[in-house]
């Protein structure tokens, strides 16, 4: 039983290392070095199911879901015995590949943690963590502080069993140690839960930000508490470079099955404590359901929360004592900050910084880039402060910035086809901001409030293409406003094919000396499972009111079968849309690229069709509507575990035929 449904009394008040606390924790510990402080367990075998799924988080404020890169799915015959010895085999093993990685886990990240990390704490086969002292060790009372929290009563079929919480920080945040909360019965002085991250000076790779586990045993014939569920998260940055990228390595298992005083042989034993099966022993294993059922199913039933034990760690030392990340280093908000091109700017290059102050809680940023064309320079400059869940960003800003709601390409292609063909896909305005953002988690949503001063102006096209020709720019530029946004929003999850929705309703309202107007926005994906195939089905549909600003107007196309018969883009101030895509693994043959990675068994055929309808007259704007609903199908095949797309488009009305090739959507934030 989940400990959050017991009852729980809250005790007084938190007093650190009060005689009350330190008995119970020298009970605990003089109970855990007793190898054989129950004598009616001598050994065991489990068998433990589990994922390792590495995934990447990009965007601002890496505040949108993780995508997943890869799954691993794993089963393991798991071997204990007194006092203390332990094997486990993995005996099946399945992986999917969603984009190109060459990521190889550490031994100890394909197992679980069996005799509660032992004395000394080791992760990454100490290449993360090396020998932080366990906090019921012999002795750790040199190194940490403890206080009662919590005593939770949880009624077993066996008998009730008394739960203190007790939470765990160093005396000095400046040790190699772990920050968290341990769960004791109050009877017999066993552990029954950990929850908890480590202090920054534990983490022996510069790339790592944090490491966050949870272990949760169950009591198994009424009288051993043991391994039940465990999670770990690993995240890493970049070392030379702040960018709003972050990958995780994320670790689920759930442990059953168990065979007490099994006479286990001493040879069943021995070095290295992981091993694996041969292939064909893995092979043959008996999954009871497909791969893609398994993965959905493993991200729907997410049993805990990691992030809020973060906060909870967050709150007992400082944050700047649990980040790895460094105080000062240069930083990006994408790749495209750095260098990009396009019309207006022509080669523009840039760089900027982060400095944290307080850890992560207080975040200082900037940029600066100058374009080698329209020789002027741009920037912006943000504070962040995290409280709790809820981000709240000051910041100024001169940047170029694109009209569409969404861009049509990966900003990186953008710019080589901008360069090397005049093929820019962007209409440019020169936005000036001045504002405050609130961003706060809500329910499996984000809620997003800003507000301030802004100022567009239009920019002409005063760059060269290596070869061919740039279209001119459009006049966009509206003047100044005082602006409001209110955004909710829910991405979709990481891990599709699954039945899950995501959604993003915008309303935005301005105001100059003369001119007011509102913009109302909503857009939808739906993701749905058919048997070893997905449906995807997406909208969008937008208003603004009669003085909508031109630089704000809807638009759609631009890119190969969709575009207007008068502008390359259509546009209106109102409008809808959608489209409705089947997608189909099909079997295709992989193609080695480097040691570890290929192109992956498979393609995806994705058969669709989409369109939009635009209409109302924006003053001042250069696109004409779509004169009725546009329609546009063709098949996108994609390639390199989903990495490149190409499609093939054909204009329903016109007959217009088109083909286009990009980069996967979820690195179109970092690129």
């Amino acid at each position: 039983m989940a400990l959050c449904g017991a009852g729980a009394t809250a005790l007084r008040a938190q007093t650190w290392n009060d005689s009350a606390v330190t008995a119970l924790v020298a009970r605990a510990a003089a109970r855990r070095a007793s190898a054989q402080a129950d004598s009616g367990l001598r050994d065991f075998e489990a068998v433990a199911h589990g994922f390792v799924f590495f995934l990447g988080q990009l965007g601002e404020g890496l505040a949108e879901p993780p995508k997943l890169i890869k799954a691993d799915q794993l089963a393991l015959q798991v071997y204990w015995k007194a006092p203390g010895r332990s094997k486990q085999r993995i005996i099946g093993w399945r992986d999917r590949i969603d984009l190109p990685t060459d990521i190889q886990y550490h031994r100890d990240h394909l197992g679980i943690v069996l005799n509660g990390f032992g004395n000394r704490i080791r992760i990454g086969g100490g290449d993360e963590v090396r020998d932080v002292l366990h906090p019921l060790a012999l002795g750790a009372g040199r190194l940490y502080d403890y206080a009662l929290a919590d005593l939770l009563t949880i009624a077993l079929p066996q008998r009730t069993v008394r739960v203190y919480e007790v939470l765990v920080r160093p005396k000095r945040s400046d040790e190699p140690a772990l920050v968290g909360a341990l769960y004791l019965d109050a009877d017999q002085a066993e552990l029954v839960r950990m929850r908890f991250a480590f202090t920054k000076s534990a983490y022996r790779d510069p790339s790592l930000e944090d490491i966050t586990v949870t272990l949760d045993n169950g009591l198994w014939n009424g009288r051993w508490w043991l391994p039940r569920h465990q999670e770990i998260e690993i995240r890493r940055r970049t070392t030379w470079l702040d960018v709003p990228a972050r990958g995780i390595i994320r670790g689920q298992w759930d442990i059953g099955d168990y065979r007490f005083n099994a006479a286990l042989p001493d040879s069943l034993f021995g070095w290295p404590e992981i091993v694996a099966a041969p292939p064909a022993v893995r092979q043959r294993y008996p999954w009871p359901q497909s791969l893609d059922a398994a993965i959905a199913q493993s991200a729907g039933q997410e049993t805990v929360d990691l992030q809020s034990v973060r906060a909870a760690v967050g709150r007992l030392v400082s944050q700047r004592a649990l980040t790895g990340l460094p105080t000062l280093r240069p930083g990006a908000a994408s790749f495209s900050d750095i260098a990009h091109v396009n019309r207006v700017e022509g080669l523009a290059v840039g760089l900027g910084g982060v400095w944290r102050v307080r850890g992560r809680r207080l975040e200082l940023r900037a940029w600066a880039s100058y374009g080698t064309s329209d020789h002027r320079a741009k920037g912006r400059i943000g504070i962040e402060h995290a409280a709790g869940r809820a981000a709240v960003l000051l910041e100024a800003a001169r940047e170029v910035h694109d009209v569409g709601d969404e861009p049509l390409i990966a900003p990186l292609l953008n710019s080589l086809a901008a360069q090397e063909w005049g093929r820019d896909y962007g209409d440019y305005v020169l936005r000036d901001w001045v504002g405050l953002r609130v961003r706060r988690p809500a329910g499996s949503a984000l809620i997003e409030l800003s507000g301030g001063w802004e100022r567009t102006t239009s920019l002409a096209t005063s760059a060269a293409p290596v070869t061919g020709s740039y279209r001119p720019n459009p006049a966009l530029g509206a003047g100044s406003y005082g602006v409001a946004r209110v955004a909710l929003l829910r991405q979709p999850w990481a891990f599709p094919p699954a039945p899950d929705a995501g959604y993003a309703l915008r309303a935005e309202a301005g105001a100059a000396d003369t001119s007011r107007y509102l913009r109302l926005r909503g857009d939808a994906q739906l993701e749905l499972p058919a048997g070893v195939t997905a449906v995807r089905v997406t909208g969008w549909a937008g208003w603004g009111s009669t003085a909508l600003r031109a630089d704000r107007a809807f638009v759609w196309g631009g890119r190969g079968a969709e575009g207007c018969a008068v502008t390359v883009r259509c546009g209106g101030r109102y409008g809808a849309g959608g489209g409705l895509e089947w997608r189909v693994r099909v079997p295709a043959p992989p193609l080695p690229i480097g040691a570890f990675v290929s192109t992956g068994s498979s393609i995806v055929l994705a058969p669709f069709v989409r369109g939009a309808w635009l209409g109302g007259v924006v003053r001042g704007a250069p696109w004409a509507s779509t004169d009725g609903w546009r329609t546009v199908t063709g098949v996108g095949v994609e390639w390199l575990h989903q990495l490149i797309r190409v499609e093939g488009q054909l204009d329903l009305r016109t007959g217009d035929m088109g083909v286009i090739a990009d980069l996967h959507r979820a690195l179109w934030p970092l690129l």
